[in-house]
């Protein structure tokens, strides 16, 4: 994902104007670059935040290329009249405290206007009332924890955690039951192991793949949990071998679900192993080994991006843009999210007699024009409902065969 950190340089001899000016660009470059373009009256900040280095980096290099990307083109085309935006992205190395310390950096700085991310449930969980507090909004195009929005009980009794918070894509309450079902139905799996990574995503979308798979009439059998920092899981792998179980369930992101699924394959468990869209990564071949990797099977949000009419222009433009990384299974969700965001924001200067003004002021209206937000976006209809949720609930189930990922396998649209 993303390289962090450049060195600053001092310039003793400019002007003043000049030496702020220099500054603020070498602070932007020190964050992960700056988007902008020229004829703006007024530059207002867009805050990114999500794993730019470490074990994430790949994903959220994606994410973070495809905001810049709709920064970059709402720029271009006078999106919002008189206001150019620029992107100030931060890595959290997908650990909750620095997630949290990015969205009060966030919130201190005038400039920014809502913040797009995170990545993790987890961070998203850290930032969120820091966040709500400022009455900023935060959007993200990659979190699916159904606590995030309708609250720990959020089956029986959902209720809106923070007016502040959206997302463009669907919760795992949405999408894991497409997965129990395809394992369940399709690939007639009646007996599973559960194993997640004790994180709020990766526990979350085990309890969620539990319920609905015991409802389907499935058993798990068996509910372990690896440590994500460690990298040899054989007491896991032997008690799943001896378990019973014919198939494997893991809550969590691809790297440890790589190894999982290598460890497994080589003590001699031949069963497929199912996953959320955490897992769904190019990456995660190259690290399982191709042989190995066969027969995980994901699930994902929308179509296949290469069966989605609506997705051509994003992937003409990234591709045009010679960004070095793919965009990955959640950078276009990412560019709709800071769509909505730039669109919610354009919403809010017009009814503020088209002025910005004080960007902290207009925070909280740009929160209410969030909430009414709705236009074709590259995933689709873009919109929320009372939870801040997307509206738009398309799941394709994808697996690895033969040492490629064969994507929407099966495609799904939930009511």
């Amino acid at each position: 994902m993303l390289r962090s950190s450049t060195s600053r340089t001092s310039l003793f001899a400019l002007t003043a104007p000049l030496l702020a000016c220099s500054l603020a660009a070498c602070g932007a470059r020190d964050e992960g670059g700056e988007s902008g373009s020229d004829g703006g009256t007024t530059t207002v900040t867009i805050g990114y935040d999500s794993p730019l280095s470490k074990d994430l980096a790949a994903v959220g290099l994606g994410m973070r290329n495809s905001a810049e990307l709709a920064v970059k083109q709402a720029n271009k085309e006078k999106l919002v009249p008189g206001v150019t935006f620029r992107l100030r992205a931060k890595d959290d190395q997908g650990t909750p405290n620095i997630g949290q310390q990015n969205a009060a950096a966030f919130v201190s700085d005038k400039s920014v206007i809502g913040v797009v991310g995170a990545y993790n449930s987890s961070v998203s969980a850290a930032m969120q009332s820091t966040l709500h507090d400022a009455r900023m909004v935060q959007i993200s195009g990659a979190n699916t924890a159904a606590t995030l929005t309708k609250g720990a009980d959020y089956t029986d009794n959902p209720k809106r955690q923070y007016d502040n918070y959206f997302r463009t894509i669907s919760t795992d309450d949405v999408a894991v039951p497409v997965t129990a079902a395809y394992l369940y139905k399709d690939l007639k799996i009646k007996k599973i192991a559960a194993v997640d990574d004790k994180k709020t995503y990766g526990a979350q979308i085990v309890d969620d793949f539990t319920t609905a798979y015991k409802k389907l009439g499935g058993k798990v059998v068996l509910h372990q949990s690896i440590n994500p920092d460690e990298s040899d899981y054989s007491a896991v792998v032997n008690t799943v071998k001896s378990s019973g179980a014919r198939g494997v369930f893991y809550g969590g992101e691809y790297p440890q679900a790589a190894a999982l699924k290598k460890q497994l394959v080589a003590a001699g468990f031949d069963g497929p192993m199912g996953g959320g869209d955490a897992v769904k990564d190019d990456q995660l071949i190259s690290l399982a080994g191709a042989k190995a990797a066969d027969g995980t099977c994901t699930h994902s949000d929308g179509a296949p991006i290469d069966k989605m009419t609506t997705a051509t222009s994003f992937v003409s433009a990234y591709q045009a843009a010679g960004y070095q990384q793919t965009y990955g299974v959640f950078g276009i969700y990412t560019y709709d999210a800071t769509t909505a965001l730039i669109k919610a924001v354009g919403e809010a200067v017009k009814a503020n007699d088209g002025k910005v003004g004080d960007v902290t002021q207009l925070r909280p209206k740009v929160v209410e024009a969030m909430a009414k937000v709705s236009f074709d976006g590259a995933t689709g209809t873009i919109g929320f409902n009372e939870f801040g949720d997307s509206t738009n609930q398309v799941i394709s189930i994808n697996c690895v065969k033969n040492g490629k990922w064969e994507n929407g396998v099966k495609v799904v649209t939930v009511k």
